[in-house]
């Protein structure tokens, strides 16, 4: 049986690798986005290579089998449909869901997954804007750009938040730059290390550029 651990190295190899999965991800890498000392964290993935879920070189790091990756989209799959279902249905706020998903993921059958599925009309995309894996297992490979660096084309909508940590999604609720919103002009002052945003529905306001690299655009045509 996998464990609820085992799911949750899965899933953090997965997005950590999401954008190069042809390289090795290092060890180091892995124990502190699990938050574990290096041993921990070398003790789990060998357990995983001798189920045939990873492949590990010890001196080089280690990837995702073909299973292993399967397994991962499919935590995936449920943690992003339990977010919107927790935001849609149960009416929870986008800022406090993740925590709630993080638990409930394990828990939860795929009959009542594909249920809630189903209610919300086979969703594309998080809350957040992340995309949702596929019951069969895929997903779409969508290339976005910080808004940090996209001030020079032209106008943006914003298509998903990085940081899912509760106080920056309050923020990025009290200021309207949710996932949809469209962006008429974004302009950065290095002096002020800031940019300066105007909505298309008119207010405009400085954004830091820490907070500006957490959010990620998608350019749109002129039209």
């Amino acid at each position: 049986m996998v464990t609820s651990t085992v799911e949750n190295y899965l899933k953090k190899i997965f997005l950590l690798q999401q954008d190069d999965s042809g390289t090795l991800l290092p060890m180091g890498k892995l124990a502190a986005a699990m938050n574990v000392v290096p041993g921990t964290a070398t003790s789990m993935v060998k357990a995983l290579a001798d189920s045939g879920l990873v492949d590990y070189e010890p001196r080089g790091g280690l990837r995702l089998t073909a299973g292993g990756r399967q397994l991962a989209l499919h935590v995936l799959r449920r943690h992003r449909i339990l977010e919107l279902f927790l935001v849609d249905v149960l009416g929870l706020d986008w800022s406090e869901v993740h925590e709630e998903a993080e638990t409930l993921e394990h828990a939860i059958s795929d009959k009542v997954l594909e249920r809630m599925d189903r209610l919300l009309n086979h969703p594309e995309y998080d809350p957040h804007g992340d995309p949702i894996p596929t019951a069969e297992g895929t997903i779409e490979a969508v290339r976005l750009i910080p808004l940090l660096h996209a001030c020079s084309l032209g106008r943006l909508e914003i298509a998903r938040v990085s940081d899912q940590d509760a106080s920056f999604l309050q923020f990025i609720e009290r200021t309207g730059l949710t996932p949809g919103t469209c962006i008429q002009t974004a302009q950065f002052d290095p002096q002020a290390d800031a940019l300066t945003i105007q909505l298309e529905a008119g207010e405009s306001f400085t954004l830091g550029s820490a907070a500006a690299e957490k959010i990620l655009v998608r350019p749109l045509s002129a039209g």
